[in-house]
């Protein structure tokens, strides 16, 4: 729960009134951004939609460095985060690190692997940044909270802490925000001179009831079919970077009315985490070059989820921790808490801290699919009939259809 004020402070002692409306950007204070480990721009991207501006970017990847200069052209794109002496004075420093040490998918090395342990570089730079920005904006993948019972986050905080950092983190799914794209990501939220809680943990919708599949379209894993199927109805799995070999595998959509399965095409993609069509596209770049754009597509941050987040940076709200127990996690961390004055607590908010309408998926694809081959959509049936796992006979006979019409 929040006790709400008409002011907050900022860092040079103002008050900042606050409108009654808080939607209303012009009264929001407007913040430089440094991004590191940038991707293709989507934090970055959902923060300048709400009118904060990115003055540094920092990406290793050569096809990603390609889209920011074309995205964010006035921006300086930095190369390596270790070649960094310094982080430039700023409100906000960002960072999706690295998740391949901490995914599931992944190779699961954890915090100190040789990706994901790049965070550690970036926390070097923010101990030596004084005054330091008003806000540190984390993001990365919910099996960090469990893998190796929650060491990376637990190294992270603590690193933060030692720093003078108050903490949030949460756990959301991009549905909340309206898109047809079931993808959970972990936002940790903090700060040297504000309370993150009330920003991070104050908004709450609750999860919905759970749609009945009716003739709605369904997304999967063409690629599963021996011990998962990652299903979601109305709405996709989430969006991956591509194989170990670097080979595009979008997820694949059952359209039922049609009796139909395709694959979403790359500008569908780039839409699905809210981009507009073309974002990761270069003039002149030759098609075959186009499952470097899944691979930028897969790793993204979901614009709109970082939207939010920057619209909710000055609340002026007081968080009420009265309902929130300890923070306890002997057997992994829960999906929310936080780190205030020498406290450390478990939020029991959910997922979705807004549930803005969605579009169905169907509708929200259009033309922007194509069949799944006869080959993959054969290999996944193949799989599918020899595993033990459930599926509808309707789904397993569409997909028979489909294969006879390819």
């Amino acid at each position: 729960m929040l006790k709400r004020t008409p002011f907050e402070i900022n860092e040079k002692g103002t008050q900042l009134i606050r409108s009654e409306t808080s939607g209303d950007r012009s009264k929001r204070t407007k913040h430089s951004v440094v991004g590191v480990f940038a991707g293709i721009g989507g934090i970055e991207q959902g923060f300048r939609r709400e009118g904060h501006e990115s003055i540094l970017l920092c990406e290793a990847d050569v096809r990603a460095r390609q889209v920011l200069g074309r995205r964010f052209a006035n921006v300086r794109v930095s190369e390596d985060v270790r070649d960094l002496k310094s982080l430039p004075e700023c409100g906000i420093v960002a960072a999706g690190f690295p998740c391949q040490d901490l995914s599931q998918a992944g190779r699961t090395r954890g915090i100190q692997g040789p990706n994901s342990g790049l965070i550690d570089v970036l926390l070097k730079l923010l101990k030596n940044s004084r005054p330091g920005p008003r806000w540190l904006v984390l993001e990365n993948v919910p099996f960090m909270l469990s893998l190796d019972r929650g060491r990376a986050i637990e190294r992270i905080v603590s690193k933060l802490e030692g720093m003078g950092f108050a903490w949030a983190y949460r756990t959301v799914d991009a549905r909340a925000f309206g898109l047809p794209q079931r993808r959970r990501r972990v936002v940790i939220l903090a700060s040297r001179q504000a309370d993150p809680r009330a920003a991070l943990l104050g908004d709450d919708a609750g999860v919905p009831e759970p749609s009945a599949r009716g003739a709605h379209a369904c997304g999967f894993y063409w690629t599963e079919g021996n011990t998962g199927l990652g299903w979601a109805i109305n709405a996709i799995p989430p969006l991956k970077g591509g194989s170990g070999v670097h080979i595009p595998s979008p997820p694949a959509i059952w359209f039922p009315r049609r009796r139909f399965v395709a694959v979403p095409t790359i500008e569908a993609a780039e839409r699905l985490q809210g981009f507009e069509a073309g974002w990761t596209g270069l003039e002149g770049e030759e098609p075959k070059y186009a499952r470097e754009r899944w691979r930028l597509v897969g790793n993204a941050v979901s614009v709109p989820f970082a939207q939010w987040i920057a619209g909710r940076l000055d609340v002026a709200e007081i968080y009420d921790e009265g309902n929130d127990d300890g923070l306890r996690t002997t057997r992994g961390w829960p999906s929310a808490g936080w780190g205030f004055e020498g406290r450390r607590g478990c939020s029991a908010v959910s997922e979705w801290p807004v549930s803005k309408p969605a579009e169905h998926l169907a509708r929200f694809l259009g033309s922007g699919i194509v069949p799944l081959s006869r080959k993959a959509a054969s290999g996944f049936l193949s799989r599918l009939e020899r595993s033990n796992l459930r599926s509808e006979e309707a789904f397993r006979r569409d997909l028979r259809h489909h294969i006879s019409q390819q």
